[in-house]
């Protein structure tokens, strides 16, 4: 984190943008205001690795989200490539098992870049009716506390979850557990295909470490004082924590 800046380090931006064009603005517009910035599916799939490469070169360390799952070798595979870039944080599915987690967290540490695995528990998109259609049992909420056990027990660095599921995951996980929230929506701000939500002053309060916003900020009139603005509220709330 960037003890010298506590609020700016808790944000990481979503660049979800079809190119590096798109993404060059944003790392321009936002420089020295984000502690992260999110090279997730959209980007990734559109430039590779030139995305991860392009925001180091602004900067800013890179956390990226390709929710690896697969077979062990290959997310460890992934896992070593993705360090060599560069990479921060990389987030992997906490349903692709536990040896799988291991798998990626043992080539994340043996890389020696200081990566962390993120294993990712329940999407935010998800409400409790699409839980159980996949066939998840008692809800986001225990779902959610079983992944988290699973990826504590194989030695995650991490998980992501929605901020309504922080404060219990933060009595259960232990010291330096990086709890990763997106879902992060004012008021003011369009739901989009988010399910479950809540202020980045909340969210903090329950105990996130490191908030993702993507269009509440990337879709603003103006970015940069959007992002000051949610910067002041995360601010205000590692105050009250």
């Amino acid at each position: 984190m960037l003890e010298n800046n506590p609020a700016r380090s808790r944000l990481a931006v979503a660049l979800d943008v079809p190119n590096l064009a798109g993404a060059g603005n944003l790392l321009t517009a936002l420089s020295g205001k984000v502690g992260y910035f999110k090279v997730g599916l959209e980007l990734f799939s559109a430039s590779g690795p030139d995305a991860v490469r392009t925001v180091i070169a602004s900067g800013t360390r890179v956390f990226v989200d390709l929710k690896l799952n697969d077979i062990p070798n290959t997310v460890r595979r992934a896992v070593r490539s993705l360090a060599g870039c560069g990479a921060s944080l990389c987030t992997i599915h906490a349903s692709g098992g536990s040896k799988m987690i291991e798998a990626a967290v043992k080539e994340a540490e043996d890389s020696g870049t200081g990566m962390k695995i993120i294993a990712v528990t329940v999407l935010t998109s998800l409400d409790e009716s699409a839980i159980g259609e996949i066939g998840m049992t008692g809800g986001t909420a225990a779902s959610t506390e079983r992944l988290l056990r699973l990826s504590i027990k194989a030695g995650a660095h991490g998980c992501v979850m929605s901020p309504l599921e922080c404060s219990a995951a933060r009595k259960i996980a232990p010291p330096g557990f990086i709890i990763v929230t997106p879902g992060i929506r004012s008021a003011a701000d369009a739901v989009g295909d988010q399910a479950r939500i809540a202020t980045a002053g909340d969210a903090v309060r329950n105990g996130s470490d490191l908030l993702v916003v993507g269009r509440p900020i990337t879709a603003a009139a103006n970015p940069a004082e959007r992002a000051e603005e949610i910067l002041r509220e995360i601010s205000d709330a590692i105050k009250c924590r």
